[in-house]
């Protein structure tokens, strides 16, 4: 049965490819450490209130993932808000010393590295404002308490600010160049990409009414999984009706219960921003750390390049049953003892799982999307699947 259903059916949708390829102009990922796989899978906020669904013509749903594949914005500048609620318990500070742990060596440690200061993204609710104007300028900030922290892209300068603590880390983007195309920054759109790439014979897909987003008419695209064990219940896109992008991207487990993440726009405009957007001049006093090319010899911009492979791994299954699994080279499981790391170790260990089978012992790792098995062998399988599906795929020796 080919994906697009009901009234929205298309023949032949199985064939053809219903998005294509965009390169980013910007990713985000949030260290790897433990039950920090998840954020690979956030995108985030709460739902928008509608004054009332627009009257729009009829589209399948078919023609509205074309329109997303073919959409083309340029200019944006806008509000967004996220949310993410994973289920992970209170761990004080301790989410703060894995991120800076796990990205030490990337900003020399300091707090205007991307890959340290969005991990807060990994849980809670925020405010982000957005910018691009073309491939080469872009803008995302991260709105707080009195201070604010920014992401600026203009030609191949990149920096990174934190005005609580006035540092700034700096870098090059590789990327840019006029064949490169324009692709909104932290925007419902990159969340929409990735759960597009789901779409096949083991997906539904239909148009479920229309919306209204930031004071925009919007389509409703829905994805269910078909395949059971996994824990993804269901997403949710709205479409801006006339260009084609996403305004707001909601998931929801099957657990039932509020949206695991939920991003969308409060405020979006289409104009071409003001060039000033996008300049930025280190304040007087501020410290600035040039970043460092790693051992590859490529040079790490803040806030570019960020999704990239950080290690070699392979994919188990397809569509919403896939398993992601990789060797860490760490054997024998969580440290323990008496140092610091085994404190670590015990306290992780505490929040898992133990489970045991063909592949020996470990520990499983669960949020309401997705679920971690780390072997003491050393190990990880990690998706959004039921931690059965880990232990099976485990015991199978893959």
């Amino acid at each position: 049965m080919a994906p697009y259903e009901s009234d929205d059916a298309v023949d032949g949708a199985r064939d053809e490819n219903p998005h294509t390829g965009r390169r980013k102009a910007a990713r985000y990922a949030v260290p790897v450490a433990v039950v920090g796989v998840a954020a690979a899978t956030i995108g985030l906020v709460p739902a928008l209130a509608a004054s009332g669904d627009p009257d729009l013509p009829k589209i399948t749903a078919k023609q509205l993932i074309d329109k997303i594949a073919k959409s083309d914005v340029q200019q944006l500048s806008g509000t967004v808000k996220i949310s993410t609620d994973l289920g992970l318990p209170n761990l004080g500070g301790l989410e703060n010393s894995l991120a800076s742990g796990a990205t030490k060596g990337s900003g020399d440690g300091s707090s205007a590295d991307p890959q340290a200061k969005l991990t807060e993204l990994v849980s809670g609710t925020h405010t982000l404002r957005v910018a691009a104007d073309g491939p080469d300028k872009q803008k995302v900030s991260l709105l707080e308490s009195g201070s604010e922290y920014s992401v600026f892209h203009d030609g191949t300068n990149v920096w990174g600010y934190d005005s609580k603590t006035n540092e700034v880390v700096h870098g090059t983007s590789a990327d840019s160049g006029k064949d490169r195309k324009a692709e909104p920054p932290a925007t419902p759109k990159d969340f929409a990409d990735q759960a597009l790439k789901a779409v096949d014979d083991t997906t539904s897909v239909t148009v479920d009414g229309t919306e209204q987003v930031a004071g925009r008419a919007a389509y409703k695209l829905l994805i269910k999984p078909r395949q059971s064990g996994t824990t993804v219940g269901a997403i949710s896109i709205a479409v801006d009706s006339k260009t084609g992008m996403p305004l707001k991207f909601t998931l929801t487990p099957k657990s039932g219960g509020a949206a695991v993440v939920d991003a969308g726009f409060t405020e979006v405009s289409f104009a071409k921003p003001s060039a000033a957007t996008f300049d930025f001049t280190p304040p007087k006093g501020a410290k600035v750390t040039e970043q460092k090319k790693d051992a590859k010899d490529r040079e790490h911009a803040p806030g570019m390049g960020f999704g990239e492979d950080h290690g070699k791994g392979t994919v188990l299954g397809k569509g919403w049953t896939s398993i992601a699994t990789f060797e860490t080279g760490a054997k024998g499981g969580l440290p323990t003892g008496g140092s610091k790391a085994g404190d670590l170790g015990g306290f992780l260990g505490s929040l898992g799982d133990k489970v045991s089978g063909k592949f020996g012992k470990g520990t499983v790792f669960s949020t309401r999307l997705v679920n971690v098995l780390m072997t003491d062998d050393g190990k990880v399988y990690a998706g959004a699947v039921t931690k059965g599906a880990l232990v099976k795929a485990a015991n199978e020796g893959k």
